[in-house]
């Protein structure tokens, strides 16, 4: 395996296309310097004058049309970065602009505050002159309670950026600073980064190798444990400090209430998965142990293939292929879609130094979807690529149904396209091949891909999660000591004696850039908890559920996370369909079982 390129040597059809956002890189500074003058023109013009309903509707098309303005430049300066945070114009220009969205953000303070001094008719009335705001505005007075004097919101507002530093520091330390180098196993020496050790290493075949791997891997982030706990700590304690202002009685609460999400939904989708998902994982666990003859099944071990050998190489142009068969049954806009992100240069999948680990599809309204993913030719990417077009198809139909305001979801519901895609290549997947060795491949694909990473990985991150701002808001402070034993005891509780967690397992919450994002892990197990369900529907009932789920779509946030599962045919108000979902994934481990002991007996 070779060092990872820079990025100014990986072929550029590998890379996406930014220049459907803005063009030339010499026009960033004017532009930037223009959208502050803008927004201080706006407070200048606007401040003091909502008074009434049809002012009211003169502010609020005003105001989004400088919010939609500020999309492009603010998605280029942040996909540049993500692509490789060891450019240095590309951290200089993240830079320029999260200063500017300081300044831009304190000049529109004063919309929010003065709405929501307004009385409540006028804004009734505001709603029924114009529509388009009802979402908008319904979605403020909730917020009534929580708001603060217009002087204390606009000083929260400018200092915005301050707030993400951590998050940036983060990934500067993570991405720039730490330097993995080499690792030797079988008397070969390896190249190591963090792209490196979670795109290749961490499925590697050879158990000498992968131990190896994981040790210097665990050892380098040990160096950093307690910069990054402190930046951690910063994060959280930032939290607490709006959640106290705000007048909310612990983070949880404070992070929910934007997520439109009741806090029982919340611990239930962590205490039941916690409970019920982890004797059928442990099963599996032991299903890889047996497989691959080890002896001592360790944390280093939980995500190599059931059947190393086969393992085939997927290209891109296979990967598409498939991709394509699988979404067909979406119809043809969302067909031409898929299309447009291959050919038009939509997806960045080459694997260079500097670019951000994992996944991720950002979607600028005004202009089309730009997904970032390091591709490994393993059919595990292939379910990353759909989840992420998931995404892309989410975003495609709401922007094209809806304004600006109303375009984005509940956090709670946004996994759940995503995820819906991935079930659509395991429907696609098991119902046209049956020869049982494939087969077992592709569903230890869907449960090593799609369950695990959401229903496990991102799960115990949430139960993690929890831990730690429980003990916030009881007035602690965290350290990587105490992160250490919070990750440690998550993971023990749910693999409990089949699993060995190794020294170094405990240094994943290191890992994780969710944990900046507010409550986001446990929404990946909710999302897939309503496309496991809607997935089936579509199985049996084919176009009327697709028709269905392509309107929830295209609902973007005019509805709460109830509503759109409601829409979906999924009641997310009971446990049932969770219940049903730990049951299907038993079910996929039973096949599994089954499927290896017939494979055995033709063996022997």
């Amino acid at each position: 395996m070779e060092v990872l390129p820079l990025r100014k040597d990986v072929p550029v059809e590998e890379t996406w296309n930014l220049k459907d956002l803005f063009k030339n890189d010499a026009d960033f500074e004017p532009v930037l310097a223009q959208l502050i003058e803008d927004a201080l023109g706006f407070e200048r013009k606007y401040q003091g004058t909502i008074t009434n309903a049809q002012k009211v509707i003169e502010v609020l098309t005003a105001f989004e049309e400088l919010q939609k303005s500020i999309v492009p430049i603010g998605t280029y300066a942040n996909l540049n970065i993500q692509a490789d945070r060891t450019d240095d114009v590309a951290q200089m220009r993240s830079a320029k602009y999260s200063t500017a969205v300081g300044k831009i953000s304190s000049a529109f303070s004063f919309v929010r505050s003065e709405l929501l001094v307004l009385d409540e008719a006028i804004l009734q009335e505001a709603t029924e002159l114009s529509p388009i705001y009802k979402v908008y505005l319904e979605e403020l007075l909730k917020q009534k309670p929580y708001q603060l004097q217009p002087e204390v919101e606009k000083a929260l507002a400018a200092f915005s950026s301050t707030f993400k530093a951590p998050y940036e520091t983060y990934n500067t330390t993570k991405l720039v600073d730490m330097h993995f180098g080499q690792f030797e196993a079988n008397g070969e020496k390896h190249p190591l980064s963090f792209v490196l050790y979670e795109n290749n290493w961490e499925f590697e075949a050879d158990t000498n190798v992968r131990h190896a791997a994981f040790e210097a891997f665990s050892s380098k982030l040990r160096d950093y444990q307690h910069t990054t706990a402190k930046i951690y700590n910063t994060h959280i304690q930032q939290e607490k400090t709006m959640a106290d202002l705000r007048g909310f009685d612990s983070i949880i609460d404070y992070l929910l209430f934007d997520q439109d999400v009741d806090r029982s939904l919340y611990n239930r989708q962590i205490d039941l998965i916690t409970k019920e998902l982890a004797p059928h994982m442990r099963r599996y666990a032991k299903l890889i142990q047996q497989a691959n003859n080890i002896e001592n099944m360790t944390f280093a071990d939980l995500k190599i293939a059931l059947d190393p050998e086969y393992d085939p190489k997927l290209t891109m142009s296979e990967a598409k292929e498939y991709v394509e068969k699988a979404l067909s049954v979406m119809g043809d806009d969302y067909k031409n879609m898929i299309e447009k992100a291959f050919n038009e240069r939509w997806i960045d999948y080459a694997t260079n130094k500097g670019k951000s680990t994992g996944a991720f599809c950002s979607s600028p309204y005004g202009s089309h979807p730009y997904i970032l993913m390091s591709w490994n030719e393993r059919m595990n990417e292939v379910f990353t690529l759909i989840h992420e077009l998931g995404h892309a198809g989410h975003f495609v139909n709401a922007h094209a149904h809806q304004s600006y305001f109303n375009s984005r979801p509940s956090l709670y519901f946004i996994e759940a396209p995503s995820t819906m895609n991935e079930m659509l290549l395991a429907n696609y997947l098991l119902t046209h091949n049956e020869d049982p060795r494939f087969k077992r491949w592709v569903i230890s694909n869907i449960v090593s891909k799609t369950y695990y990473h959401n229903f496990v990985t991102h799960l115990l991150e949430a139960a993690y999660q929890r831990k730690v701002y429980e003990l916030i808001d009881a007035g602690e402070a965290v350290n990587a000591s105490v992160l250490n034993q919070l990750k440690r005891s998550v993971l023990e509780d749910f693999w409990g004696d089949t699993i060995d967690i190794s020294e170094g397992a405990e240094l994943t919450w290191m890992r994780q850039p969710h944990y900046y994002m507010g409550l986001y892990p446990y929404t990946y197990s909710a999302g897939l908890t309503i496309s496991t369900q809607v997935s089936k529907r579509i199985l049996k009932e084919g176009k009327p559920a697709v028709d269905e789920w392509l309107a929830v779509l295209q609902a973007g946030g005019t509805k709460s996370p109830v509503e759109l599962a409601q829409m979906a045919g999924v009641d997310v108000t009971t446990d049932q369909p969770l219940r049903d979902t730990i049951a299907y994934i038993g079910h996929l481990i039973d096949e599994l079982e089954r499927l290896t002991s017939e494979m055995e007996a033709i063996k022997s």
